[in-house]
């Protein structure tokens, strides 16, 4: 997720955005942005160490903005100057290319949040563990599952994010959301098209989430810690934490564990390069021995292949490619808010 994160960011099939100019002017945007809006930008910015694959390029202009008007701000002004523009969250559920990212790459660190009653106001850079400790502590449960996602709220919505039976469709009441004529709309979520692992927003790259609100219930706060404490023994049981992954690599086929699958054919442990499926959950593929993005992307292809020549069963992947792939051509620059992880249920596997 991921917002391809998301997370993100994001993604393979979302319609091509605004071409970039045939030149772009790394230095020369860097300095308009720091004067007009404030925001420090550096140039060949290595990607990796802000993505939980730990894998990726130079981005060739780079900035962090920290609250909701400096991400309008500079969405507004790539848009205006026809730049291509990608948005990250906390790099979960993306693999950016060896080579980077053209453009302008933006890491959304916009993380207020409020709560008015039963409502859960929140920005679009907060984490999604964060969210679910800061609402466990105010007494409202509905926003456990967060701790799961390791991305941000933006990724979450825009990837309808999920894990231990909840969902972002399930709580979300509205999203605030930068549309790609400049203007912003509040749009509640029977407007979001949301689907498993999907969303309107997916549909519509130039949209950017800045805001949500998550209608939630009143209940006891040891209560609910005892069932983030749950979620965290699940996970450190059942998943490869702490070695650098993308979180889920492929999506539940209908009726079926895209783990499930990979685990019976035997490809636990399967490598290229420094990417490994893991030997612990076999719907991760993790970066354990300092692999680039090319061994990452490799071993999904392989994997899907494997399945698919077995099964007839075509798994679509959850991560989210980013940026210029000496494979093939360029995969399209992206406005979006990276992912999370969009699916951590599948138990054991």
């Amino acid at each position: 997720m991921s917002q391809a994160d998301v997370d993100s960011g994001p993604l393979p099939g979302a319609p091509t955005p605004t071409p970039a100019p045939a030149l772009f002017d790394p230095i020369g945007t860097g300095t308009a942005i720091q004067r007009r809006i404030g925001v420090k930008t550096s140039r060949d910015e290595p990607l990796g160490r802000f993505t939980t694959m730990r894998v990726g390029g130079p981005a060739d202009l780079f900035a962090i903005v920290h609250n909701l008007h400096e991400l309008r701000a500079i969405v507004r002004f790539a848009r205006a100057r026809s730049i291509r523009l990608t948005v990250l969250g906390r790099g979960s559920d993306v693999v950016i290319a060896d080579a980077g990212i053209r453009g302008l790459v933006v890491q959304n660190r916009a993380e207020g949040s409020t709560i008015d009653g039963e409502l859960y106001i929140v920005e679009s850079g907060q984490a999604m563990a964060r969210a679910a400790t800061e609402t466990q502590k105010a007494g409202l449960t509905g926003l456990e599952f967060g701790l799961a996602i390791p991305g941000t709220v933006g990724g979450a919505v825009w990837a309808n994010a999920g894990a231990h039976d909840g969902d972002v469709a399930g709580i979300l009441e509205w999203a605030d959301v930068l549309l790609a004529d400049g203007t912003e709309a509040r749009l509640p979520a029977a407007e979001l098209g949301f689907r498993y692992r999907d969303s309107r927003l997916k549909q519509q790259p130039a949209e950017v989430v800045l805001q949500a609100a998550f209608r939630l219930s009143p209940a006891d706060p040891p209560t609910i810690a005892i069932r983030l404490d749950e979620i965290k023994r699940w996970r450190r049981e059942h998943q490869p934490l702490g070695i650098p992954s993308a979180g889920s690599t492929f999506r539940n086929p209908d009726g079926d564990s895209a783990g499930r699958l990979i685990d019976d054919l035997g490809l636990k442990g399967r490598t290229r390069g420094g990417a490994t499926v893991s030997e612990k959950h076999a719907n991760f593929i993790v970066n354990d021995r300092k692999g680039s993005a090319s061994d990452v992307r490799g071993l999904v292809d392989e994997v899907a292949a494997a399945v698919l020549a077995a099964t007839g069963i075509e798994l679509e992947p959850e991560v989210v490619f980013l940026g210029d792939w000496a494979m093939g051509a360029t995969e399209p620059a992206v406005e979006s808010n990276a992912a999370g992880d969009a699916d951590d249920r599948e138990p054991g596997r």
